[in-house]
């Protein structure tokens, strides 16, 4: 199999893992600084993509941690097809996810809704910011193994 830098099993692949762990965890901790984030789908919306996103990102970084650590790399084509599909619709669903969050975010502010005090909607900017940053990982991870697939 051709090692490609950034596909499953690689130390490129952790470390773009540990940046989807890190987006994805400190935009649903962003999000959730209040309840009233419940009042909105939007923000429902993004706090569950992004609930799936970050167990998905540790178990693949694990995975990742114990192919660099005994230096085999999975040479199962099923196993890369899925987690090219995972990629993908994580994908798209935290993309999603975050432009709603940043549009329903800034129409609140520009009606300066109530919910907007104490910088909350501030919080929900930086929550998408980081859920936007996420899905670049996430988009990237997944195009690397596609580009990794026929080789198997």
């Amino acid at each position: 199999m051709e090692r490609v830098p950034g596909s499953f099993g690689t130390s490129a692949s952790f470390a773009l893992r540990f940046g989807q762990i890190i987006f994805s965890a400190a935009s649903l901790i962003f999000m959730c600084f209040d309840y009233d984030f419940y009042d909105f789908t939007t923000f429902c919306y993004l706090t569950t993509v992004m609930a799936f996103v970050t167990p998905w990102s540790i178990s693949l970084a694990l995975t990742d941690t114990y192919s660099v650590l005994v230096k085999q790399l999975p040479h199962e084509a099923r196993v890369l097809s899925i987690v090219v599909a995972g990629d993908f619709v994580l994908s798209f669903l935290s993309l999603g996810g975050a432009c709603a969050v940043a549009s329903a975010t800034e129409l609140l502010l520009s009606i300066e809704a109530p919910i907007c005090g104490d910088n909350l909607c501030s919080h929900y900017q930086v929550s998408a910011t980081l859920a936007f940053l996420c899905w670049f990982l996430l988009l990237s991870s997944a195009l690397f193994n596609l580009w990794s697939l026929p080789s198997l």
